[in-house]
């Protein structure tokens, strides 16, 4: 078995980006591995399950050690320490009161786990499936465009060869098969963030660091978090964990893990982006941690707010202004008020960040700030057009969902796309299989009760 986002051959192809990005020198590095027969292309997942000869292997971990050794170009815009992050943040908008919004706080934040998982769920069996795959399917089984959860029914047989949906998922995330929110990271980290605060309050990294050991499957955590997760069970702490072989660090990873800072903040973008921070240095560096940050940061904000712009504008104060991310998110939602179609739209956010990883955070951030201006507090349009965009699907749509759920509300949530969820969570963290989102708000609510 071959173990994806693991293996030192793999590592060092994502690597070679990262440094690049950093304005580490690459070139030497690269060269003695394309000499040495190291291929400069990952292969398709699922393709190749063999291992990388013994020599190869041991070759790409000493050019690993030599890159992470390298020094990289400062770049005093894109900082990693809290203090500096703040100093180079924009001024924070006014926000409406929370004594404003007090009488629909409840319904509020059960809107914004409602609207989280449903977002997720509507992603998740075309998650890898590229933009161009993702319309020919709608297009195929009458769905185009996207306005409801996806379907096999009708699917012609050529369309589902040349774009078959994501393996994992399609089990239980198509019309027909749906059955309850089914397991997935990008619902675990938020309920694993949940029982973090009920059980520390000030949560620090290395709280977090011992509630993944303790309660995160190892197979089930990606990218960044399984380098991370790795690399504490080898014995190394925080920061070291997010950058020893870890070219996955300016990922989405920790951007997925988010929202519940900001639900357990209701009004206090920066109080719910200070514990965002905290999460995200275990596994992430710089835009990375922005993207965690200005997520917390719109999921506090969204709970008391009732305009989109306005919520992205709060979580936007969180981070460096001239930061890749911040120039990213508002590229998208300047996009989303151009008054472009979406196919005009997403041909717009594909030639920009079409040279990105699917799984990296700028791109998606970019989508989900396209999406949340684009759809303008309509929940259904936010989460579908984050979803056709393609790149990381779920988190995307996740992430959307999460903002338009809690201005929404949950009562204010059509049927079709909450009804499904019916109330359940499935979960790989220790405990009951299965969680109620409606005890989810509750708990989260009681948190939010407990910061006054």
């Amino acid at each position: 078995m071959r173990l994806t986002w693991a293996q030192p051959e793999d590592l060092l192809l994502h690597e070679f980006v990262q440094s690049s990005a950093e304005g580490k020198s690459v070139s030497s590095v690269r060269d003695r591995w394309q000499a040495a027969g190291g291929a400069l292309v990952a292969p398709v997942s699922g393709a190749a399950d063999q291992p990388a000869p013994g020599r190869l292997r041991e070759l790409a971990r000493h050019l690993l050690d030599e890159l992470d050794a390298a020094t990289a170009v400062p770049d005093p815009q894109q900082p990693d320490e809290l203090a500096q992050i703040g100093a180079l943040a924009s001024v924070p908008p006014t926000l409406p009161s929370l004594s404003d919004r007090r009488h629909d706080l409840a319904d509020r934040i059960h809107g914004a786990w409602l609207g989280r998982a449903a977002g997720c769920l509507l992603g998740k069996p075309v998650e890898k499936v590229p933009r161009q795959g993702i319309e020919e399917i709608l297009r195929s089984t009458g769905r185009w465009p996207l306005d409801d959860y996806f379907t096999g029914r009708g699917l012609d047989p050529d369309v589902a060869r040349r774009w078959p949906w994501n393996r994992r998922s399609a089990p239980s995330s198509l019309t027909e098969n749906i059955d309850g929110m089914p397991e997935d990271d990008d619902l675990n980290f938020p309920i694993l963030g949940l029982r973090m605060l009920q059980r520390h309050g000030a949560l620090t990294t290395d709280d977090v660091a011992q509630a993944w050991l303790a309660n995160l499957p190892a197979g089930r955590v990606f990218t960044a978090e399984r380098v991370a997760y790795r690399n504490l069970l080898d014995g190394r702490t925080p920061p070291d964990t997010a950058v020893f072989h870890n070219p996955f660090r300016e990922w989405i990873g920790a951007l997925i893990r988010a929202d519940v800072y900001g639900w357990a903040h209701p009004g206090e973008p920066q109080a719910a982006a200070r514990l965002a921070w905290t999460d995200a240095r275990l596994s992430h560096t710089r835009n990375g941690i922005y993207g965690a940050m200005w997520s917390a940061g719109m999921a506090a904000a969204a709970l008391v707010s009732d305009d989109v712009n306005l919520v992205m504008e709060a979580g936007l104060a969180t981070i460096p202004e001239g930061s890749t991310l911040a120039v990213a998110v508002r590229g998208g939602a300047e996009l989303g008020r151009s008054g472009l179609s979406v196919s005009e739209g997403l041909d717009a956010l594909h030639a920009e960040f079409g040279h990105l990883h699917w799984v990296h955070v700028v791109n998606n951030a970019a989508t989900i700030a396209y999406a949340l201006s684009a759809g303008n507090g309509d929940f259904g349009a936010s989460v579908s057009i984050a979803v056709m965009a393609g790149w990381d699907t779920d988190s995307a749509g996740a992430t959307v969902g999460g903002v338009v759920g809690a201005l929404a509300g949950a009562r204010s949530l059509p049927e079709r796309w909450i009804g499904p969820l019916d109330n359940r969570i499935a979960t790989s963290l220790p405990g009951p299989s299965e969680v109620r989102i409606d005890e989810l708000a509750q708990a989260t609510l009681a948190l939010a009760e407990g910061q006054r």
